[in-house]
């Protein structure tokens, strides 16, 4: 089978875009941000990952818009004040996270709202999820555009720089982040998740 995006995504014997089953599993960015007025934001997000190491950064994509208008409050809200925050969903947390991906008005404190204790940060404005085992401060680098889709979606990838970490010492073993301890959510197609909990180990060849 091949598919040509720019005709249809869904041949038979599709019945969905294959699209975001494949690119699996995916980090889901939770976004904390703050408004210049002091609203707070929290969302998460498909499109999410690390994309350097030295300095630490990181990307997140709210595409299309916010049901009032405009850019989702997500972009909005770092392109005007320059921060925000990743936290870290694990399999407890997995519940509380899907409530915060309800369609809601701009003036309402999701965190608070799906019962999530925010805390302060060290080095940016944006309150974290008190409860996710990690947290990454991020000062915003730049909003890079994407081509506008069919529908006539806009899409848009935000840069961000790690300015700050936080870990919850008890997934910590042996020195390392331990995966079995962490149990990271991640995203697949249609309406899925994963948690992680096995790995394993390979060495590169030289």
């Amino acid at each position: 089978m091949f598919i040509d995006p720019a005709i249809n995504m869904k041949p038979e014997p599709l019945l969905y875009n294959p699209f975001k089953a494949l690119v699996v599993p995916r980090p889901i960015g939770w976004i904390s941000t703050i408004s210049s007025t002091g609203a707070v934001n929290l969302a998460p997000y498909s499109f999410f990952n690390g994309v350097a190491d030295d300095p630490p950064c990181v990307m997140y994509c709210p595409n299309g818009s916010h049901p009032e208008g405009g850019p989702k409050d997500s972009l909005r809200n770092v392109e005007e004040t320059g921060e925000f925050v990743f936290n870290l969903c694990n399999w407890d947390l997995h519940k509380k996270m899907n409530l915060t991906a309800e369609h809601l008005p701009r003036n309402v404190d999701e965190m608070t709202k799906s019962g999530l204790e925010p805390m302060s940060c060290n080095k940016v404005k944006p309150p974290r999820v008190a409860v996710a085992p990690a947290a990454f401060e991020c000062r915003y680098l730049e909003t890079v555009k994407l081509p506008i889709g069919r529908s006539g979606r806009e899409n848009n990838l935000v840069l961000g720089e790690v300015v700050g970490i936080h870990i919850d010492e008890s997934v910590i073993n042996d020195g390392m982040v331990d995966i079995s301890l962490l149990k990271p959510v991640a995203r697949l197609g249609y309406m899925d998740y994963t948690v992680v909990t096995e790995s394993f180990t390979m060495e590169r060849p030289d």
